[in-house]
């Protein structure tokens, strides 16, 4: 059974006892609890903070804050059915609703689904009243109503007793007599006989039968609307028959408009011209064997896996600089997707990443940087399942929207990578949304993208509508939409646009059941979204994807293809001891199923300068090679070996020293030294005013191979992966509103508001003082006894065991009204289980006020 048939169930008349509710706060005392906790779980920003009573929680609901969020997490069907209920009478039973809705032909697709509707509106508090009187709540009411300022999305303008407020007796007289009913001085009257007139198909009829073709045409062009025209000083003759009959009235001088209930007539009773109650189809596009998406997506998990890892290693030792707006520059990210060999999006998308997974941050240096954080360290020592998991957590409940990156704030500000002003808080709500959508079609088949964005925005319609992005792309949901569908194929969660396996476990579905599952949370969706999973389940979640993933995933090679034109082969992924030492010996010069590294004298030099001895090298090829050490690696290998540290650099500013002096006479005569100021300080000492990383790069630049070396003379070892910023946290989303409450909230603020309500509504008996001087109670007014008579009363409600009406001032000087059950009274305190709160307090009796005993029950 579907939501809303329980609903349709559980409300089908509310209030229907012997008095039907007056307003709002009425009708949700007819409530049980668990139809309160639906309204509260579906409308959270309505517990913050938790309202003292019903009164209290009908007010907050009708707030116009709290009911346009609540309409914006509408269906198009429901939305449509509130605003039929706002162009219709108030109240409006629930025939008048369905003519409005179905239109004089019927449909039985909307008559199935508008019972529901109806209950989603009344369980959200946006519709009370039962089935014969159905109410909108007034602010909703003014929010869809038309008007001239505000076009309803019916198309429909004023009611004619709307349009024709303060007309002219002498103008009503006019359009009675050529409608041809009968004249009357009584501008009421009048408006009833020609409401009659609009609202009676046969007379109706008779009419536009009458009218010229043209005439009907202009009725054409304002039916569907918008109803508003604009007409000229001495308009035509069709337009003068419409206007003479009051089927056109004026709204200004130039304007006029089609009354409410002639468009009605003119479009068969129908409120809006194309109901949908039911969800467009999200349909396969293609279709694909389940095996050949898991591996498809597999194989892009590795990836994703590999690209992290070579934006952080190029980041090692110490990333580009963080702007004083905050963020990257544009030259560093089109730096950073050049190394990866990336187009800019998708390189600011790994990064944002990376940022959303804890893996880098700024290092909160004066000269601000970014790098990796200690928790990379510790990513880097996971299972790669385990390592892809985490990333993709990170990513489904990241509200930091990459794809953004590049366009402008409100403020006509660019947006840049790792900037502020990122964050949207519907992107987690959108991500898992077409997840569910993906989820819901039969493993291996992938919908179009626009067959998706046409399902979110009937469940959202005016979130889609309203949802512009601020830098003026048009609709936020939508593209948040497409960047998932972009992202998830990139990420690995998806392959060739269907949902995989892991995928499917990542969101808590697994393949038995996932159909069943997503139409679960689509049903929850028309209701105001579905819940997202917590911490606990989330993390449950992950490791079933990564348990999904593992078998998918190669395993790690231990061996290379050394070739004789100075590259490797890596064949596959290799083992992380492996790739990180090769990474050091060679540079990458293509990617793909492999990958192939080239060895050159500065990645040689590298190597030796991060302390690797040239028998090292030899031997670490020799050993991960499955081809024969090639002589020119060989030879390449032993020459830079030869020249590398020949030449020492040390902190003077620097300088250089060489048992060769002819080699110091080469530096100095060399006129590409002279930017490093030498001068030589001894035959084989050489002083520079350059810092020692300056004077190293100078030389190798001139085709030398110097060393660094200590203070005491030691040569330095370069290490790549020494820098790390201190331990960062992840950035925390951005929630969009209040959380939905748990159940353990939920009972509380239950019991608070029942126990509340009941204080607030109880009556009380009048208290001595107020029977002699024979005045009414004001609502909201405090008991008044003297203090004997208030410790008389308590002791007796204690005695007797029942529960006393009592006033109290705290110590802040807050007055309110109490029920309480008196336990004990000494000392001058009562102590008491106090129904307002819920719990046993104790009261000084010189705070209390007064005491009154409660009227008994009728």
């Amino acid at each position: 059974m579907g939501t809303g048939e329980r609903n349709q169930e559980a409300h089908v008349s509310e209030g229907s006892g012997a008095t039907p509710p007056r307003t709002l706060a009425e009708a949700l005392r007819t409530r049980d609890d668990a139809s309160l906790a639906a309204l509260l779980r579906a409308r959270p920003d309505l517990l913050s903070p938790v309202p003292s009573d019903l009164s209290q929680l009908a007010t907050r609901a009708a707030t116009r804050a709290s009911v346009v969020r609540a309409l914006e997490h509408l269906d198009r069907f429901t939305l449509q059915t509130a605003e039929a209920l706002a162009v219709a009478p108030d109240p409006a039973p629930y025939e008048a609703l369905r003519s409005l809705m179905t239109g004089d032909d019927g449909d039985p697709a909307i008559d199935a689904a508008l019972p529901g509707a109806v209950a989603t509106l009344r369980e959200q508090a946006l519709l009370w009243g039962g089935n014969d009187r159905l109410r909108l709540v007034r602010t909703a009411r003014e929010l869809l109503a038309p008007s001239p300022g505000h076009p309803s999305p019916t198309g429909l303008g004023p009611t004619v007793a709307e349009a024709t407020a303060g007309m002219s007796p002498g103008r009503w007289q006019e359009i009675l007599a050529a409608a041809g009913l009968p004249t009357t001085h009584d501008p009421v009257s009048a408006g009833a006989a020609l409401t009659s007139l609009f609202t009676d198909r046969a007379r109706m009829s008779a009419l536009l039968d009458t009218a010229p073709p043209e005439a009907l045409m202009v009725l054409e062009r304002l039916v569907w609307g918008p109803p508003y025209g604009e007409v000229t000083a001495d308009p035509t003759r069709p337009v003068r028959w419409l206007r003479d009959r009051g089927l056109l009235l004026p709204t200004s001088l130039r304007t006029v408009v089609l009354p409410r209930e002639a468009a009605l007539h003119l479009r068969a009773g129908r409120a809006h011209r194309t109901p949908e109650p039911v969800p467009p189809a999200v349909t396969p596009a293609a279709e694909y064997s389940p095996q050949v998406v898991d591996r498809t997506a597999a194989g892009q998990a590795y990836m994703a896996l590999s690209t992290i890892e070579e934006l952080l290693k190029d980041w090692n030792e110490g990333g580009p600089a963080v702007m004083r707006s905050g963020g990257l520059s544009v030259r560093d990210l089109k730096r950073t997707a050049t190394a990866l060999d990336l187009p800019e999006p998708t390189a600011a998308f790994w990064v944002e990443l990376a940022y959303a997974a804890g893996l880098l941050a700024p290092d909160g240096e004066p000269s601000e940087r970014y790098a990796a954080t200690p928790a990379y360290d510790d990513w880097l020592d996971l299972a790669p399942q385990d390592r892809w998991a985490r990333l993709a957590a990170a990513w489904l409940n990241a509200t930091r929207t990459a794809g953004l990156i590049g366009g402008q704030d409100v403020k006509g500000r660019a947006l840049s990578a790792l900037g502020p002003d990122l964050d949207r808080s519907a992107a987690p709500e959108v991500r898992r949304r077409v997840l569910d959508l993906l989820a819901g079609l039969p493993e291996g088949a992938a919908p179009t993208p626009e067959n998706v964005l046409a399902r979110l925005r009937w469940e959202r319609p005016l979130r889609a509508a309203a949802a512009s992005a601020p830098d003026g792309g048009g609709d936020l949901r939508s593209r948040i939409a497409l960047w998932t569908l972009n992202e998830a194929e990139l990420l690995g969660v998806t392959g060739r646009g269907a949902l995989s396996a892991h995928g499917r476990a990542l969101l808590g579905t697994g393949r038995a059941g996932a159909g069943r599952a997503a139409a679960d949370r689509a049903e929850t969706g028309r209701a105001g979204g579905a819940a997202r999973p917590s911490d606990a389940e989330a993390a449950a979640s992950a490791v079933r994807a990564a348990v999904l993933l593992a078998p998918l995933i190669p395993e790690p090679l231990d061996h290379v293809l050394l070739q004789a034109d100075l590259t490797a082969v890596a064949p596959g992924p290799l083992q992380r001891p492996l790739a990180d030492t090769l990474g050091v010996l060679a540079d990458v010069e293509s990617k793909g199923g492999a990958t192939v590294y080239r060895f050159t004298p500065a990645s040689v030099r590298r190597a030796l300068d991060a302390g690797h001895a040239a028998s090292d090298l030899h031997t670490f090829l020799a050993a991960h090679s499955r081809t024969p050490v090639p002589q020119p690696l060989s030879y390449l290998i032993d020459d830079v070996a030869r020249k590398h540290g020949h030449l020492r650099v040390g902190a003077a500013s620097a300088y250089v020293r060489c048992d060769d002096d002819a080699m110091l006479g080469e530096i100095l005569a060399d006129k590409r030294s002279q930017p490093l100021g030498l001068r030589r300080l001894a035959p084989t000492v050489l002083a520079a005013q350059t810092d020692p990383a300056t004077l190293l790069e100078g030389l190798r630049s001139m085709g030398f191979a110097p060393a660094a070396e200590s203070a005491a003379g030691d040569v330095l070892i370069t290490r790549t992966d020494a820098y790390r910023t201190p331990p960062r946290t992840a950035p925390a989303p951005v929630p969009e509103g209040p959380p939905t409450p748990d159940d353990t909230l939920l009972g509380a603020a239950l019991r608070a508001i029942r126990a509340g309500d009941m204080a607030s509504t109880a009556v009380r008996k009048d208290t001595p003082a107020e029977r002699s001087e024979g005045h009414a109670k004001s609502p909201g007014e405090l008991p008044r006894t003297t203090a004997a008579e208030t410790l008389a009363t308590v002791q007796a409600a204690a005695l007797t065991g029942s529960a006393v009406w009592i006033g109290y001032v705290n110590a802040e000087g807050a007055a309110s009204q109490r029920v309480i059950a008196p336990v004990r009274v000494e000392g001058g305190f009562v102590t008491a289980y106090d129904h307002t709160a819920d719990e046993v307090r104790t009261y000084p009796l010189h705070r209390i006020t007064g005491v009154a005993e409660l009227a008994d029950s009728p």
